[in-house]
């Protein structure tokens, strides 16, 4: 019998008739199965999210993974609020970070007038149905200079069994005066928004209308702890979800401020809750001081009403300049 040809050229390698090595038996590592399964997991998520994000959110995910493995093992650090720097900066701010860049392509303006250290309360806009804007300032605070922003967040979020995990974890706490100026007092990036839930929650006909900001609680902790008030304007986050009308029936029903409904929610269903991209601009107002304030005035309504006014019709008169400005919406 003829002795089989000598395969030579790029096809070669097709020809192996050599006997293939059996495989080495894998070792019982049953204490890394559930790290394994998440990883897997993970991976598949982040293969799908590739074809959006790219590379970026692929990176993010795999970070996360194993970032949960190396957490299935030992104590971990946080403060006294329950924040947890090492999650928020591995796990949480990578996953948001594609959010904020490739959908909303937020825009920022003015980061050079954000403090690089020391005490600071940033005052903002609310609106978005949800509470992204507030997860979104997060992201591009850190982006630009390297600081974790404090956010003050409502009684609901607190209330809800995962939000409240969450919430806690990446660095946002109960809105009270008592945690604000220990914030204040530790040295913090500390963010507000004085509009509440009738911020999130106003319909789309008022859009960028400022609500009422309360009693100025915020300016009184300001002036306790003698820091500047950073005024900060959003635009973009209103056409996310926009509010077309409500059903309180509903919303009294499910212990809900309010129910939405928007143009896909609820009638698309799960779909419904992927925010719209809008095109996002945030712009860093001047730093209001409060060092040539009496710290005793934080209980005189009348200062700090003046200066709680002052806040709010700067974020006004910047909100309205970026309208006029902006292209569009999207």
């Amino acid at each position: 019998m003829d002795a089989e040809p000598e395969q030579t050229g790029p096809d070669a390698e097709i020809y192996d008739f050599a006997p293939r090595p059996k495989p080495e038996p894998e070792p019982d590592d049953s204490a890394d199965e559930p790290a394994t399964t998440l990883l897997d997991g993970l991976r598949r998520t982040a293969a799908g999210l590739a074809r959006w994000a790219g590379a970026e959110w692929v990176a993010a995910v795999e970070q996360a993974a194993e970032f949960a493995r190396s957490r299935l093992h030992g104590d971990y650090p946080t403060d006294q609020f329950g924040f947890d720097p090492e999650f928020t900066t591995k796990v949480y701010l990578p996953l948001l970070r594609p959010l904020v860049r490739h959908w909303f392509r937020v825009e920022v303006r003015g980061a050079d007038l954000l403090p690089a250290d020391g005490a600071a309360l940033l005052v903002s806009n609310h609106a978005g149905t949800l509470p992204l804007d507030g997860m979104v300032l997060q992201s591009v605070v850190y982006d630009e200079i390297g600081r974790h922003v404090r956010s003050l967040g409502a009684d609901l979020i607190f209330a809800t069994p995962y939000s409240h995990d969450l919430a806690r974890k990446t660095g946002t706490t109960l809105a009270c005066a008592e945690d604000a100026e220990r914030l204040l007092d530790a040295g913090e990036l500390v963010a507000v928004f004085p509009e509440g839930f009738k911020g999130l929650g106003k319909l789309y006909t008022d859009r960028y209308r400022l609500q009422r900001f309360g009693r100025g609680g915020f300016v009184s902790a300001a002036v306790r702890a003698q820091v500047p008030i950073v005024p900060i304007s959003i635009v973009g986050s209103e056409e996310i979800y926009p509010i077309l009308g409500k059903a309180p029936v509903l919303a009294r029903a499910l212990g809900l401020p309010y129910f939405p409904l928007t143009p896909t929610f609820p009638w698309f269903g799960p779909l419904g809750a992927i925010p719209l991209p809008s095109k996002w601009i945030i712009e860093i107002g001047t730093p209001i001081p409060t060092d040539q304030i009496a710290p005793a005035a934080a209980d005189d309504p009348t200062v700090i009403f003046n200066v709680t006014d002052q806040v709010r019709e700067t974020i006004q008169q910047t909100l309205h300049a970026l309208l006029v400005r902006r292209p569009g919406i999207f």
